[in-house]
């Protein structure tokens, strides 16, 4: 899995493969977590979480706080959840988003 990067474990072992769905949604809590505060996946990462077999575990995981999350929803074509973090003030008024 030369697509996993081991920087989204730095409390455990990466794991040697993500087979079990558990073990899917863990991957995209870490891996969207880090994306959300800017640090971006590999290519390699992205095509493999595009994936079919991931869409039930991007759907289960539920992180309406994370704009990744709800990217990898849409790429998945998954119906939109609520988004439920913070809007900055000048992207909630801007009138060009309406």
């Amino acid at each position: 899995m030369a697509w996993l990067d081991a920087a989204l474990y730095p409390d455990v072992e990466p794991p040697e493969e993500l087979s079990a769905l558990a073990d899917q949604i863990d991957f995209i809590a870490r891996l969207c977590s880090a994306w959300d505060f800017g640090l971006l996946p590999e290519w390699e990462t992205v095509v493999e979480v595009r994936r079919p077999a991931w869409r039930a575990a991007v759907d289960t995981c539920r992180l309406l706080t994370s704009h990744s999350y709800h990217l990898l929803r849409r790429w998945h074509g998954l119906p939109p959840l609520p988004y439920l973090g913070s809007v900055p003030a000048y992207i909630r008024e801007d009138p060009n988003l309406e």
